[in-house]
């Protein structure tokens, strides 16, 4: 099992509550409910907590799972209904794509709020080795993402771009066909050298955090960490949000046009896929009785 982590967060682990990324995972309901010792376990690769710091995590971790269990996850699994009602009756438009990428929005927000305050006193109550440690990982990170994502030719990035979204995308609806290939490599030009304005940002939110660390004493810490989690768009430059509006918008619309371009068998595969998520995340102890 790996827990693939949002691009910029890494340190802010306990996202993972709401980014559940867990489709590398067999049992999705077994793995969340676990998500505190997996998140924990990430964890130690950016930061070396003391006991009584892992013991106070680890119960506040099970507090947002919990949290997170009973109030967003009914909203989740209603979310996957209308998704799976949408695919059987072939109406998965780019509205309705755009619709769900705004519920997933709001539910990352809903999140990133809930988080605040275990967040804020995890890292004010890091003494200076700690800080000093987090602040080599993050660069050590950045480092590798600069590597990865950035060194390599332009033409590179556009094709690995494209091999990523194909991978993501078969894994729901299996091996695609050359239509839809067509129109993902069109997506990955479109986007262009859209990795250094995100690695920009990414710089640009870490420097913030490490900022604010130095100065996690003072009276506006919570306030400043809380801008960090609830309203990290707001921080990129305005060619930064520019890009991401318009990149977001064509995603939305590739994936509707995929979808589109889909034939009878990858919509079943979809289908499928969906229904086992939902049975998945419906059979949780912490859900309401209906």
């Amino acid at each position: 099992m790996r827990i693939r982590l949002i691009p910029g967060s890494k340190i802010l682990l306990l996202l993972l509550v709401m980014a559940v990324a867990l489709v590398g995972c067999s049992r999705i309901n077994l793995a969340y409910r676990n998500l505190d010792l997996l998140i924990a376990w990430s964890l130690d690769d950016y930061l070396d907590m003391n006991r009584s710091q892992q013991t106070r995590l680890r119960e506040q971790l099970r507090e947002h799972i919990a949290w997170h269990c009973r109030t967003r996850l009914p909203v989740d699994l209603d979310a996957l209904q209308r998704m799976q009602h949408q695919i059987r009756q072939g109406a998965l438009d780019e509205q309705a794509v755009r619709e769900h990428y705004a519920d997933i929005k709001q539910a990352v927000q809903a999140v990133a709020a809930e988080v605040t305050p275990t967040t804020v006193q995890l890292l004010r109550e890091l003494d200076d080795r700690q800080v000093r440690q987090l602040t080599e990982a993050l660069a050590q990170d950045q480092q590798e993402h600069q590597e990865k994502y950035l060194a390599v030719p332009l033409s590179q990035q556009i094709r690995e771009r494209a091999e990523r979204m194909t991978k993501r995308i078969e894994q729901s609806t299996g091996t695609l066909n050359a239509a839809q290939h067509q129109r993902i490599l069109a997506w990955a030009h479109a986007l262009g050298g859209q990795n250094r304005l995100w690695l920009e940002n990414r710089q640009q939110w870490q420097n913030a955090l490490i900022e604010a660390l130095t100065e996690r004493h003072e009276g506006d810490f919570e306030k400043r960490i809380a801008h960090l989690l609830q309203a990290r768009e707001s921080m990129g430059t305005d060619a930064y949000r520019t890009t991401l509006a318009r990149n977001e918008g064509a995603t939305i619309r590739l994936i509707s046009e995929v979808y589109a371009l889909s034939d009878a068998n990858q919509r079943k595969k979809l289908d499928n896929r969906l229904q086992r998520l939902r049975k998945d995340l419906g059979s949780l102890d912490c859900l309401p009785e209906a």
